[in-house]
């Protein structure tokens, strides 16, 4: 099979990687389309230094077979952490912390940027027969953006402000469009904010103390201590950006100014798939690559990289795969 095998140390673009077997409980999904994210090339920076396998986790495959036969054939997506349904964090409702968890490219298994994967049945999600294969790729991210909305309380006199221009950004940013919530992006790059014109309003600019949220999306250590100094006294940043390495922060600023610090990482599939199929969420085509164009796609400098990676294997998939 081929794929992109990471070693702990580097990336390789491979032919010979042995087909998946699923597990109990796990169904075999053929890859259609895998995307870049920032945090695979994080991992080649060190982010995860004991991860040793098939990288990436933003996917849409077709299901091969499974113990659910009402999803075979069908499209899908698929959620990143493999709980274990007995632990604390799955007794009491957070199954992404369980304690004995894998995570898809990420820890201890083998992620979408290869022909096949295997997964827990119960992380997939079916793809609406309308929305094309090219936009349901941004789900997983998307996901990730809505989970901000189970964490902070959205009301009209608070103020939000989304600190960066990147990817990153853009979902959160199209997640709030997509519940009505009006925000201000401020970035660096003009050029990339004008991606944001259309649903939010930009800046080069912020203002010190100026916003009761700021969500913190620059993909940069430094964007926390900008964050701080934009967020009003208890205010709330919501710590989007994971990266490898660490940074330091004035500890008694944040206890003085009684300011929260909130991580979030992944989220609800089901409203990210509804703003997508209902268009209340779009975004940019995505640059595809063939797996074994893997330092390009790394590399991609653009809006978004990814790789085409199977073809539909039957005309009746091949209208809505190749959308």
């Amino acid at each position: 099979m081929r794929g992109i095998y990471f070693d702990g140390k580097e990336a390789a673009y491979r032919e010979d990687l042995p087909m998946p077997v699923p597990e109990s409980g796990e169904s075999l999904v053929r890859i259609l389309m895998a995307a870049v994210c920032n945090t695979d090339k994080e991992i080649l920076k060190g982010y995860r230094p004991d991860f040793q396998g098939i990288m990436g986790h933003e996917f849409v495959g077709v299901v091969e077979s499974s113990p659910d036969p009402k999803l075979a054939g069908k499209r899908v997506v698929g959620e990143l952490n493999a709980s274990c349904g007995h632990c604390i964090y799955c007794r009491t409702g957070r199954p992404t912390h369980c304690s004995s968890r894998r995570v898809l490219g990420m820890h201890q298994k083998d992620g979408c940027f290869g022909e096949y994967m295997t997964i827990d049945t119960k992380l997939l999600h079916v793809v609406s027969d309308g929305l094309a294969t090219k936009a349901a790729i941004y789900t997983e991210p998307l996901a990730a953006a809505f989970e901000i909305m189970t964490q902070v309380t959205l009301t009209p006199e608070k103020n939000v402000a989304i600190l960066g221009d990147g990817r990153l950004s853009y979902c959160v940013a199209q997640a709030m469009n997509a519940v009505g919530k009006e925000v201000v992006v401020i970035g660096k790059h003009p050029e990339k904010l004008k991606l944001f014109e259309p649903f939010a309003q930009v800046s080069t600019n912020w203002e010190k103390e100026g916003y009761e949220i700021v969500v913190e999306a620059t993909g940069s250590p430094s964007g926390i201590r900008q964050a701080l100094e934009m967020v009003r006294k208890k205010g709330t940043i919501v710590l989007k950006s994971t990266y490898a390495g660490e940074t330091t922060l004035p500890m008694s600023l944040i206890a003085v100014n009684e300011i929260s610090i909130v991580g979030s990482r992944c989220g609800p599939f089901a409203p990210a798939l509804e703003a997508l199929a209902s268009g209340k969420a779009v975004f940019p085509d995505i640059t595809l690559f063939e797996l074994a164009q893997y330092k390009e796609a790394f590399a991609y400098e653009g809006f978004k990289a990814g790789f085409l990676i199977t073809k539909p294997l039957t005309r009746q998939n091949e209208r809505k795969d190749d959308k």
